[in-house]
């Protein structure tokens, strides 16, 4: 049976290879080095790209990888940056993303319309054929735009009916993998309230060692457990010459050799992204910044990357026999681990009643309220059932409320929740500037969540839960200002500030140079804002510049001077 199904694996991603009968370009000149692959666990979402390494520097030249036009030009300070959409007529459409700069007349025209619409942030939609190009022209330059932790080239492949990406390793692309994907912890977790491991109640974590050509539990290779039982691997995959850690393509898990459940990363869709903190051990990932894919599916899970789930992947543990557990993760090129195990069936445990202040269904609308604070939550916000837990408790230093326990910060949320707090003493004075912020009990750190005053109540929607309370910003945006030193210019031929906003965020900037709107571009990871001199600043002339600065609660910081260029 295993040799059926790893055949049909094979022929699944011959097909893939193959069907479409496609053969592009490498989008870039230089060796095709990954710093991240598709499928990858990032937060929120899956990874819907590549990301090739560009050797740390910027401005390497990017081509089309086939004939087509652009469909799509965003700039922004997060996210993607600079990208570039196009459209291909073999039904495929390309991504580039987190680029310094657009080939020569797409810079033009965006340009234009920056100043035209009086942003740097634009979502442009060029006619078709207004821009194109053929397999092999240059487009644009990599950068470090948006959100981009360095300087790299995002690249992606989607299908262009429905914008789904699929994996860019199914096409031909010069990329060896020739290593093994590497395992190196397991989890353990009693599913239902009569489940345990070990005769504990609670998750457990093992180490794995690799020896016989499978990895291993450290020191055990049998574990007593009884009840339905699932089982969470921190895997990684690592491409041939590279230490970049990589994400797995696909998982298998048998019991006594039958398939429970299998899943395989070909192709994603962005409505359904946020599913993966369902997928994998999200507490993990919050406490340690582990990256877990658990073997079993929770019922509130709508994600598509399952081939096989028998019984949503939860064997029942109860016959008092043994049973052998695998667990087989590959990378796209077909490399193979695997984890190898057993689990004695034992008897039931006595589980300790916890005080709970609600039970909360994943697939209902649930409501909670006191005279404090009202919470709701929409249906399917949850992906599996929870004992709510609740609490108020003192009013830390500098907050206009009790703090209130609201759950906990390990358990997501698929749809935002909506929370109401009594601000009925709230001062006048306060009320425009009050919001709700989560507080970090062992730092003492405010993080807003936003909110609005109204009717007696601070209300905001968020996908947190956590503690929180209520606190007013009345605290100006700071300007830092980076090419001035005692009102003189200091840079020969660009203007830097830096702005920061301690709690609401920064909403806005507007840049004046004598009385005209001047495009700066917003790079957030650094806190800069940065115009680079051009035809809109006349040379040889004294200049008055006006910068101001608001943030969410409507806070205003203003920077004015003189210089001569």
């Amino acid at each position: 049976m295993k040799a059926f199904y790893t055949l049909f694996f094979f022929i699944f991603l011959f097909s893939c290879l193959h069907a479409q009968n496609v053969n592009f370009a490498p989008p870039v000149d230089i060796p095709l080095i990954l710093n991240g692959n598709f499928g990858e666990i990032r937060s929120n979402h899956f990874h819907a790209g590549i990301d090739i390494k560009t050797n740390g520097e910027t401005g390497i030249p990017v081509y089309a990888i086939e004939d087509g036009y652009v469909s799509r030009v965003a700039v922004s300070p997060l996210g993607y940056g600079n990208a570039l959409y196009i459209i291909h007529p073999n039904g495929f459409t390309s991504v580039y993303a987190h680029l310094e700069k657009y080939d020569n007349a797409i810079s033009e025209w965006v340009k234009k319309e920056q100043y035209k619409q009086k942003s740097f942030a634009l979502n442009l939609y060029p006619k078709p054929n207004q821009f194109d190009f053929k397999k092999g022209d240059m487009i644009a330059y990599t950068g470090n735009s948006g959100s981009s932790a360095g300087p790299h080239l995002h690249f992606e492949i989607r299908k262009t009916e429905t914008q789904n990406p699929v994996n860019p390793l199914l096409f031909k692309f010069d990329i060896k993998d020739n290593t093994k994907p590497v395992v190196e912890n397991l989890y353990i977790y009693p599913v239902t309230d009569s489940s345990h491991i070990e005769n504990s109640t609670n998750k457990k974590k093992y180490d794995l060692v690799f020896y016989n050509g499978a990895y291993r539990p450290k020191g055990k290779h049998t574990f007593e457990g009884y009840g339905k039982l699932g089982f969470g691997v921190d895997a990684i995959d690592y491409l041939d010459g590279n230490w970049s850690k990589c994400g797995i393509y696909q998982l298998e898990y048998w019991v006594d050799n039958q398939l429970l459940i299998s899943f395989q990363i070909d192709e994603l869709s962005y409505s359904n992204m946020r599913y993966i903190n369902s997928h994998i051990d999200y507490e993990e990932n919050i406490r340690n910044k582990s990256k877990f894919h658990k073997t079993y599916i929770e019922p509130g899970n709508k994600l598509s990357i399952y081939q096989q789930a028998r019984n949503s992947g939860l064997f029942s543990f109860e016959d008092g026999k043994r049973h052998k557990v695998e667990i087989v993760i590959y990378d796209t090129n077909m490399n193979a681990s695997k984890i190898e195990f057993s689990i004695k069936a034992g008897q039931p445990v006595k589980h300790k009643s916890e005080k709970t202040e609600a039970e909360f269904n994943y697939n209902t609308a649930n409501h909670y309220k006191t005279d404090d604070i009202e919470i709701s939550l929409p249906e399917n916000a949850l992906y599996t059932n929870i004992k709510f837990i609740y609490k108020k408790g003192k009013t830390p230093q500098g907050a206009l409320s009790p703090l209130f326990r609201v759950h906990n910060k390990y358990t997501p949320l698929h749809k935002p929740a909506i929370i109401s707090i009594s601000a009925a003493n709230l001062p006048r004075e306060l009320r425009r500037k009050a919001l709700i912020a989560l507080f970090d009990i062992q730092t003492s750190e405010l993080s807003s969540i936003g909110g609005e005053y109204n009717n007696g109540e601070v209300h905001t929607s968020t996908y947190k839960f956590g503690d929180m309370c209520i606190v007013a910003d009345t605290i100006a945006p700071e300007i830092v200002p980076l090419s001035f030193k005692k009102g003189k210019l200091m840079e020969q031929n660009r203007i830097r500030f830096k702005i920061t906003d301690k709690l609401s965020g920064i909403d806005s900037y507007e840049v004046f140079i004598d009385g005209k709107w001047i495009l700066f571009e917003h790079d957030p990871k650094r806190d800069l804002i940065e115009y680079t001199f051009d035809e809109h600043l006349k040379a040889g002339k004294n200049h008055k510049l006006k910068l101001v600065v608001t943030d969410k609660k409507e806070n205003k910081s203003t920077f004015e001077t003189e210089f001569y260029y």
